[in-house]
């Protein structure tokens, strides 16, 4: 019989440093129960042991205790983040069948040390903790396995006696002689004075014990001053002995068969997970979410639903109309549409791509507006419609979307997902398609979630930017951006060459050829051959990094060699090579728009990454021009100006803020003059430029520390500018600080539109944390409404097009700027409507100015 002992505190600290914070919406802690539960199973799966006790500690104190008032008495206390996760992990493991173990006065190592004892002749005890102490446990039947932390990723180092003295050379037994003599920190236990680990180890692996040592003090052939140490250390060594023995005496049932894990309890253990939002443990779990018992959580609902073919395609009008209402979701094989799922509460019919009438049944369904659409997947559902020329009408509810305004924190808006969140039960009947069951689930989820929205006030979030925003990202995706593909092969030419003068230029100046992408040559070559100063070792070797290089850049013509060719080879690299392989037949490169990516509120640009085209160097400016109009056609291009400055000085209602932009005048000047306590007409380019700086940089929470690196002042000077600046703006100053107290009553931080972004590290007791929380709490509130009115913004521009019945397309959004590719007889009047539509977005207390610009490429259009 094979027992598995799990240290359960030593394994719940491990994991809960060991992984980053992780929270359920609400600001529940689970990283410690998501990594106990990690090297629980992971444990589990290696030793594939018959029996399974968790030991914990109780905050009782143990026998050490009363013998030695110091013992662990300098112990900080638990964390909150951990303490609150301690009796939810143990409720989860009962319900999971195993058994805990737990004895008032003594420790969970005690409770171990017994277990281990109690091994019978024919069976073997395997004990999972991170504490060393254990160790001393091994034996012919007892092994240990030792998880630890090894450059960042878990590991396990198994332990049995050959183990022990291929690490430490001796004995299991012996190592309690050794922390007897070096005594140990963390548990106060004090050994002998001026004993250390070297000095312990050396002393027992020639004597064996510290009887002994202390038998032959006298004898003994060690150095005079170590002698008077043990010597005066005797009583304090002896103690020592007692209290790093662990106890085979816990008063435990010590029969391995009373360890065998009973029946887990599948709808308590669902329940609890579900609760923790840990939905991806139930699936390794293998608890099916269908073992929720009906009616036993308020959001559960009868999922059974019957799937059938269409064979009647007016019978299925007939009930779509009726019903008033249908579910919809899209089943694709390749790039080709497969299948249309359409739901009426429990009933989804399959329409095949392969029926005579697909199309036509399709097209009556979407562009009818008496029949109101939910979805799953929105912006793919209107892309499939207007590449067909189907119009799709009355959209009221989308599932991902809904899951994402509610918490947009999530990685997974699956359906699927969405339901185990909502306590709704899965049906899990391999026959049924998945997007059958999507399609049966996102009526289930309208009424759950469309309920949490209205409760929550995000309920116009979703309908008025969110849902008619997708479909303005799928026609963009659709559309794509002309590029000019010689150019850019031209241009890649062009840098390779550049690069390759770089790098000649570079092995001349060092004197050595060598591999400028490997961070360990480049560091050795910069550090130890040229011997420049700034170096800073790293467990890898020399630090090589952007902020080093740039130090010795001034002083240092090699450094600015290497700076240029990094640059280059990544504008090569990810832009040139990368932008190639992206073109497709059409001519244009088609964007993936992301809808649910950022926590702000943001959309995200992938495959490739258009947002991400380079504008801070000349250089990398250059590939705009390759970003063209299409035949015939001119791009028109707007940003908006300070947007978020403009939505601060609203929020703040800062007076002086409002005025400045209200009367057109130079904000970041005007900072500057208050800030340097200067008159306007003195205020130098240099002082402008830090006021940006610290414009900026306030939007963001920015810190004395950052805004120094960022300037190139001294601390004290940038804490001076930030002081001055929320003196001037002191309305800003108010709004900041209100902000950080409401977000952290409130749990969360919200935009003028409703959009929110939980905040649970404002009640970490982990001041790095706490302080992230903070900057998230004054800037997502800035950040987060500019996103809102950019998508506003977009919705506008992109309904009046289409209304006014012009051919000309939006095609891009970068952060704050539009882009539009117009016919050459529609741009005069795409100029003016796109410039209006942005500016009367919305009202705020201070007017928003957008500039807009004509060209026949991105880098012309841009101004």
């Amino acid at each position: 019989m094979k027992l598995m002992v799990v240290d359960g505190n030593s394994i719940l600290n491990r994991a809960f440093y060991g992984i980053k914070i992780l929270t359920t919406k609400d600001g529940f802690f689970t990283n410690a129960i998501q990594g106990f539960m990690n090297i629980l199973l992971s444990k589990t799966n290696e030793i594939r042991p018959d029996c399974v006790a968790i030991a914990f500690d109780l905050k009782a104190p143990t026998f050490r205790h009363k013998m030695y008032d110091g013992y662990k008495a300098n112990r900080k206390g638990m964390p909150d983040e951990l303490s609150m996760q301690v009796p939810v992990l143990k409720e989860l493991l009962i319900a999971l069948g195993y058994k805990l173990v737990q004895q008032e006065g003594w420790e969970a190592d005690d409770i171990l040390g017994t277990l281990a004892a109690a091994c019978p002749e024919d069976s073997e005890c395997c004990i999972v903790t991170g504490d060393r102490d254990s160790l001393q446990l091994v034996s012919s039947k007892t092994k240990v396995y030792l998880t630890t932390t090894k450059m960042g990723r878990p590991a396990t180092t198994v332990f049995d006696e050959n183990k022990v003295n291929e690490v430490y050379g001796v004995t299991p037994k012996q190592l309690i002689d050794i922390k007897a003599l070096m005594g140990d920190p963390s548990d106060n236990i004090p050994g002998a004075a001026g004993i250390g680990e070297k000095t312990a180890g050396e002393l027992i692996k020639q004597y064996e014990s510290i009887d002994n040592i202390y038998d032959k003090l006298d004898s003994l052939e060690i150095k005079p001053g170590v002698k008077k140490k043990l010597s005066d250390g005797e009583s304090s060594v002896r103690l020592s002995y007692t209290l790093g023995t662990i106890s085979t005496q816990a008063p435990i049932e010590t029969s391995y068969t009373a360890y065998v894990p009973e029946k887990p309890n599948n709808y308590e253990a669902v329940k609890i997970l579900t609760g923790l939002e840990m939905f991806k443990m139930i699936e390794r779990l293998d608890l099916r979410s269908d073992n929720l018992v009906e009616g036993s959580v308020d959001n559960v609902k009868n999922t059974a639903f019957s799937c059938r073919e269409c064979d009647d395609h007016d019978a299925l009008l007939k009930l779509v109309r009726h019903a008033g209402q249908a579910a919809v979701t899209l089943e694709y094989v390749g790039d080709e549409i497969g299948s249309v799922y359409i739901g009426v509460s429990d009933d989804v019919v399959r329409l095949s791509a392969m029926s005579f009438e697909f199309f036509p049944t399709v097209t009556e369904i979407f562009e009818d507006d008496t029949v109101s659409k939910s979805t799953s997947e929105l912006k793919e559902t209107y892309a499939f419609a207007l590449s067909h020329a189907i119009e799709l009408k009355n959209v009221r509810f989308d599932a991902q979307l809904a899951g994402y305004v509610l918490d947009p924190s999530l990685k997974d808006y699956s359906c699927v997902s969405l339901a185990q969140r909502c306590g709704i039960a899965v049906p899990t009947n391999d026959d049924l398609p998945p997007k059958a069951v999507d399609c049966r689930l996102i009526t289930l989820l309208e009424d759950v979630l469309g309920k949490e929205l209205e409760n929550k006030g995000q309920a116009k979030l979703l309908t008025e930017i969110e849902l008619p925003l997708a479909q303005v990202l799928a026609d963009m995706e659709l559309t794509g951006f002309c590029v000019d593909r010689s150019g850019i092969a031209d241009f890649g030419k062009r840098l390779e060459k550049e690069i390759d003068e770089i790098k000649e230029k570079t092995f001349e100046l060092t004197e050595t050829q060598f591999n400028i992408n490997s961070t360990k040559q480049l560091g050795e070559i910069l550090f130890e051959k040229l011997n420049l100063p700034y170096g800073k070792k790293t467990k890898t070797g020399w630090s090589t990094n952007a902020d080093v290089l740039e130090k010795l850049a001034p002083d240092f013509p090699v450094v600015g060699l290497i700076l240029d060719y990094r640059a280059k080879a990544k504008l090569h690299s990810t832009y040139c090579e990368g932008l190639l392989k992206c073109i497709a037949a059409d001519g244009r490169i088609h964007s993936t728009l992301n809808q649910t990516e950022t926590r702000t509120g943001r959309i995200s640009s992938a495959d490739p990454n258009l947002q991400n085209i380079p504008v801070r160097s000349e250089l990398g400016r250059e590939m705009r021009k390759f970003f063209v109009a299409g035949t015939g056609c001119v791009l028109a291009d707007s940003d908006y100006s300070q947007i978020e400055l403009r939505v601060l000085a609203d929020a703040a209602n800062d007076k002086s803020m409002i005025d400045a932009f209200n009367n057109g005048d130079d904000i970041h000047a005007i900072t500057a003059s208050q800030v340097f306590n200067m008159p306007l007409g003195m205020v130098t380019p240099l002082m402008r430029s830090r006021a940006k700086a610290v414009n900026f940089g306030i939007v963001y929470g920015i810190g004395a520390f950052s805004l120094a690196q960022d300037i190139g002042v001294t601390r004290k000077e940038a804490d001076n500018y930030i002081r001055s600046y929320l003196e001037h703006y002191s309305g800003v100053d108010a709004y900041m600080k209100k902000c950080v107290e409401k977000a952290r009553s409130d749990g969360f931080a919200e935009t003028l539109f409703s959009r929110r972004r939980y905040l649970p590290e404002l009640t970490s007791s982990n001041f790095q944390l706490r302080s992230f929380g903070e900057r998230v709490a004054r800037n997502m509130p800035i950040q987060g409404t500019a996103a809102d009115i950019i998508k506003i913004a977009m919705i506008r521009v992109y309904e009046r097009l289409k209304r006014e019945k012009l051919k000309a397309k939006l095609i891009m959004q970068v952060h704050d700027e539009l882009l539009i590719e117009a016919p050459e007889g529609e741009a005069q009047q795409v100029a003016g409507l796109l410039k209006e539509e942005m500016e009367n977005a919305v009202k705020l207390k201070v007017k928003l100015t957008a500039d807009v610009n004509c060209g026949k490429t991105w880098y012309e259009a841009k101004g």
